[in-house]
């Protein structure tokens, strides 16, 4: 598969210069495309009116949400903030059979956490859906049992992000689209190409401007 470049937005006067915050696993550091095609990435450049400074990434392939706790625990971020918090984290719990219970107290933990970093401003908060990979060559045809156990692992995030008056962007319609297309996949069989992760960015975009862009 060829490499995907995006095109940035053409330069507009910057109003502010903004510090961003990545919390994931493999979806959200890119795994199977280059780190300037992630969609930390690819949104940072993307933005017309603001300069956002190289995304702070706390995330890695095959972390739970226990996981990610742990490694936000022992950064060096602590005592830092940001203007702007993605997260979005879940597949692996899914994929390793964690319960749902477990996910329930643990999402709801790092969220807010995710809400601390982002100086306790929940506007600046964008948990993103945990995508659909049961579509993907690597769930070899299995999508009746992975698409109704994301769902539900996806009912339990997006119910906590409504609970915190965080923004919600459902990336998982998406992510099923790779069905019938697999450009929107990476050459792995499995994770997303830069391709999907720009789709996934335009949905992400006006959410975030319009918080952006408020005085």
């Amino acid at each position: 598969m060829e490499s995907y470049n995006y095109t940035p937005m053409p330069e507009a006067p910057v109003t502010d210069t903004l510090n961003y915050l990545a919390l994931g696993d493999s979806y959200t550091i890119g795994e199977s495309v280059p780190t300037q095609e992630s969609f930390p990435y690819q949104l940072a450049g993307l933005i017309p009116g603001h300069k956002i400074n190289t995304p702070t990434i706390i995330a890695k392939t095959g972390w739970t949400t226990d996981q990610l706790i742990s490694a936000i625990d022992n950064s060096d971020i602590q005592n830092n903030t940001y203007d702007i918090v993605t997260l979005l984290i879940g597949v692996n719990d899914q994929y390793q059979n964690a319960s749902q219970e477990n996910y329930r107290i643990k999402f709801m933990q790092v969220l807010n956490t995710a809400i601390k970093f982002a100086k306790g401003d929940k506007t600046r908060v964008f948990v993103l859906s945990i995508p659909d990979y049961g579509v993907t060559p690597f769930a070899n045809g299995k999508e009746a049992i992975i698409g109704p156990e994301i769902d539900q692992f996806n009912n339990i995030n997006r119910k906590a992000s409504a609970d915190a008056g965080v923004h919600y962007i459902d990336i998982t319609p998406i992510s099923k689209q790779a069905a019938d297309n697999l450009t929107l996949i990476a050459n792995d069989g499995l994770h997303p190409s830069a391709i999907m992760y720009h789709y996934w960015v335009e949905q992400l975009k006006p959410a975030l401007l319009n918080r952006l862009n408020k005085k």
